[in-house]
């Protein structure tokens, strides 16, 4: 049978337009520790908007568990209330339960088809911990992936200690709303991401920001070493689930700064490498020590176009590929901290600014709180 191109033209359905340099990113923080709502993150997303689809939107907010600062905040989205259930049963035996609720939310136009959502304030049983011959986080991320892995239904996507990520399906201003980021929350650095989602599907955990005890990233572009990477770090119990490529850079980053003990520093000389003739520029000193860190996590370098925000206990850190293939600007006024996909994003919370530059690829920009800042 014979078909002419007008037999099989139609318009694109939304999602299936590609925009390669589509996403949006965008951070603020507070470096002298004051805390503030999400009202101004949001504004920032939003002003990104068309960088986005409506099938991913999400934020992390930092200190804004103040009274429960102690205690792990698993945040959790059930498909059923039998995977509750599950879960509950399950958090009952290997954790203190101090405190859980459905998580409040309002009803907002463009949300909808929403998982039952929860928030539970959790500490380690120390028999069982005792038991594990594990450390304290190690026992925690080994949970988490428990509850991914083998509970039906149920999906950790928030597991830190004063911190916590809010994500879904939508653009997300509507996911900020939804959440009431800008009313019932207060925290000292915030992180967001609007998504355009190109190979993966749009699903409310395949959102952003991944996250993984205090650490949370955001990130737009395409992992192609996915494969490569996410072989080596399943070696070492993490499992790549959740159909996104983003999800593997949390596993690495967590994998390097909590059990190899590298800098933020280093971490970038790992998944943003130089080049081998760009070391070969470099004093003595730089030289070996990337060589090193090439040498030692050849397979955790990651190859394609990113740039990622990086979320954690005390700061972040905005960092590209190597390229610079995805945009990222960086903003500065008095103890205020800016990172985005584009200027706007800055422009729009804070007009008037002490500085603004666009960070070479693979220099990190690491903000953190002054000495004396509080979590």
């Amino acid at each position: 049978m014979y078909f002419n191109d007008m037999d099989v033209r139609r318009a694109p359905l939304e999602g299936e337009v590609r925009i390669p340099s589509g996403c949006a990113v965008s951070a603020i923080i507070d470096r002298s520790g004051k805390r503030m709502t999400g009202e101004k993150i949001i504004r920032s997303i939003a002003t990104m908007h068309d960088r986005s689809n409506g099938l991913g939107g999400g934020f992390a907010g930092y200190g804004i568990y103040p009274d429960y600062k102690e205690y792990y905040a698993f945040h959790m989205f059930y498909n059923d209330y039998q995977s509750k259930k599950e879960t509950e049963e399950f958090l009952l035996t290997h954790f203190e339960i101090v405190y859980s609720s459905e998580m409040k939310t309002r009803k907002t136009k463009g949300i909808t088809n929403e998982p039952v959502i929860y928030r539970y304030f959790l500490y380690p049983l120390s028999k069982r911990l005792a038991n594990s011959l594990l450390d304290e986080e190690q026992y925690v991320v080994k949970c988490v992936n428990k509850i991914n892995a083998e509970i039906k239904g149920a999906f950790v996507f928030s597991s830190g200690k004063n911190m916590g990520i809010f994500k879904g399906v939508g653009y997300p201003e509507d996911i900020g709303r939804f959440y009431l980021l800008d009313e019932e929350y207060e925290g000292y650095a915030w992180t967001s991401h609007g998504r355009y989602p190109t190979n993966t599907p749009g699903w409310w955990g395949g959102a952003h920001p991944f996250g993984l005890l205090d650490y949370s990233i955001v990130h737009n572009g395409e992992i192609s070493s996915y494969d490569a990477n996410r072989r080596y770090i399943e070696m070492f119990g993490y499992k790549c689930s959740l159909q996104t490529d983003t999800e593997v850079i949390t596993y690495i980053i967590d994998y390097l700064i909590r059990v190899k003990k590298l800098t933020l520093q280093e971490i970038a000389k790992v998944i943003s490498a130089s080049f081998w003739s760009t070391i070969e520029e470099k004093s003595e000193e730089e030289r070996q020590q990337e060589i090193f860190l090439r040498k030692a996590f050849p397979s955790l370098l990651i190859n394609g176009p990113f740039s990622i925000i990086f979320g954690f206990s005390g700061g972040i850190m905005a960092l590209n590929d190597r390229l610079k293939l995805r945009s990222m600007v960086c903003a500065e006024k008095g103890d205020l901290a800016f990172v985005s996909s584009e200027e706007c994003g800055i422009r729009v919370i804070e007009p008037e600014l002490d500085k603004i530059y666009s960070p070479a690829g693979g220099q990190p920009v690491i903000y953190t709180l002054n000495e004396g800042g509080t979590l």
